[in-house]
């Protein structure tokens, strides 16, 4: 048997699960981190135990939405849980990309439980120089 030494950790997890359990009309939120890498905009999200199956990345317009499922493990009539402590249902996040992000060309790696998207930043937010013209042009007035 298990045996726990912290309480308040125990009724804080319980109290989240039971005020918010994830489904699909009201997912649980999920832990991300973003940055900037070179020239590409990165976000990793933390799925362990979700199967690539069970999960969905959408993009409409400039909004990036990631859902995912975790279920629960089948197990024998014999087994009688001592402990539980991950969350299942539903995950979702919603982030609004910008502009300058190129969401035709979004990658997408799953390894080790964590999500990982790899978004370009377009070419036309890229700093770029821009040429002075017009010096030929220029006409000398004498007098």
């Amino acid at each position: 048997m298990l045996m726990r030494t912290d309480p308040f950790r125990e009724l804080d997890r319980l109290t989240q699960q039971l005020m918010s359990p994830g489904t699909w009309s009201k997912p649980s939120a999920m832990a991300m981190d973003a940055y900037r890498e070179g020239e590409e905009y990165v976000v990793a999200f933390d799925l362990p135990g979700v199967r690539t199956d069970a999960i969905d990345i959408d993009v409409e317009r400039n909004m990036l939405t990631v859902k995912a499922e975790r279920r629960p493990a089948a197990k024998s009539d014999n087994v009688q849980m001592e402990l539980s402590e991950r969350p299942l249902g539903v995950f979702s996040r919603q982030i609004v990309l910008a502009d300058t992000l190129d969401t035709e060309h979004i990658q997408a790696d799953y390894d080790a439980g964590v999500l990982t998207l790899r978004i370009p930043i377009a070419e036309r937010a890229k700093p770029r120089k821009v040429t002075i013209g017009g010096e030929s042009a220029r006409k000398e007035i004498s007098g």
